[in-house]
């Protein structure tokens, strides 16, 4: 058995700017989520986060760099054991050179690569850079809500073990952002008719507003007396798309001029702003840091994730008559119960953190597998 106790972990992410925010995509908080977790395990591992990119590493980034340092790949590579490539790229040369010198290498995937693969394929989307697939890695780690999806294209073209391993998050950014907000920026109850948001990111199929809005269209026409407005996120782009805009004026919600179609926000900071109750939808991308955030600040959130489903106000799949009947549950009685809620929801949440003693195990045990394989 090789030893754990001190093992020097690298962690990689690429940085595209010296102030970049870490809500721009969920990659960053994903290196962060799993460094902090890896520093809480009883093996004492030292970690280093791995910028993959020319960027240069100042104070203007949005992290502690004491709490978790960060060098450029260059110079940070040769003092790591064991190599976790999360974010940025990592080229074939760079794995021949970290396997030579007898260092792990893992490839941690969060991202939904079948899916953007066949997009960038059948409709010319642009990817970021041209995909490869560098092989002589120990393993590659697979995020639960992409595995269905992902993990076998992974596993064929890496040719090398493909694990699921549990998800990660914490509110640390969360509650950074929230930290002057009335209330640290929870959901307040108040009487009246209530505000609707939908924040998907409407980038792939796998997470766009058309069911979110069809939703609170059956709940409108139900009871417009419940809903005071509806603000959609993320549609810079739709709102010049001829089919989309085609679509959506059918809506009673869009034509009573009770829908409002936004650009891109930090969430903590729109929730408190504009939103009462969040509905989302997912297809074959049922978990998500969103909904943790909706959730942990007491948010009711009404989704169709099924790796969740717990939190919130579930529906499931593409039922739209079920989605109305959540939406109004929560329009109607969710501010009875808003303090019971809260509570209920960090609890289900707490499994997930980066300080749970049994998530840091189960990758403590991860980490053995590897160093042992045969």
């Amino acid at each position: 058995m090789k030893s754990q106790k001190g093992l020097r972990i690298g962690i990689t992410l690429g940085l595209y700017s010296e102030d970049e925010s870490l809500w721009s995509n969920g990659i960053k908080q994903n290196a962060l989520y799993l460094a902090k977790l890896l520093q809480h395990s009883p093996f004492d591992y030292q970690v280093l986060l791995l910028n993959t990119t020319d960027v240069a590493i100042t104070d203007k980034l949005p992290w502690d760099l004491a709490e978790f340092p960060c060098e450029p790949y260059s110079t940070g590579q040769s003092k790591v054991d064991f190599m976790i490539a999360l974010g940025g790229a990592i080229p074939q040369p760079c794995v021949d050179e970290l396997k030579a010198r007898g260092c792990h290498m893992v490839f941690y995937k969060c991202g939904s690569e079948y899916v953007v693969s066949s997009q960038g394929a059948l409709f010319d989307i642009e990817t970021v850079g041209i995909p490869y697939f560098p092989l002589g890695l120990d393993e590659v780690w697979v995020v639960p809500q992409v595995a269905n999806t992902t993990r076998n294209f992974l596993q064929t073209l890496y040719r090398t073990p493909t694990r699921v391993v549990p998800f990660i998050w914490d509110p640390m950014f969360l509650e950074e952002v929230m930290l002057g907000a009335a209330d640290k920026g929870c959901y307040v109850p108040h009487a009246g008719p209530k505000r609707l948001a939908c924040m998907e990111p409407n980038t792939t199929i796998l997470k766009y507003c058309m069911y979110p809005l069809l939703i609170a269209e059956e709940a409108f026409r139900a009871r417009p007396d419940l809903i005071r407005q509806m603000h959609v996120t993320n549609t810079r782009s739709l709102r010049e798309n001829q089919e989309f805009v085609a679509v959506v004026s059918h809506l009673d919600i869009v034509r009573w001029e009770k829908c409002f179609f936004e650009d891109t926000f930090v969430t903590g900071w729109f929730l408190k702003n504009y939103a009462d109750v969040v509905i989302s939808h997912q297809w074959e991308n049922p978990l998500n840091y969103f909904y943790f955030d909706v959730c942990w600040l007491g948010y009711p959130l009404v989704h169709n994730a099924s790796l969740c489903a717990g939190l919130g106000y579930y529906y499931e799949g593409f039922d739209v008559q079920h989605g109305k009947r959540m939406l109004l549950q929560a329009l109607e009685h969710h501010d009875r119960h808003a303090d019971d809620y809260l509570a209920q929801q960090r609890m289900l949440i707490g499994r997930h953190l980066a300080t749970n003693e049994a998530l840091i195990a189960h990758y403590d045990g991860l980490i053995s597998a590897v160093l042992n394989r045969s």
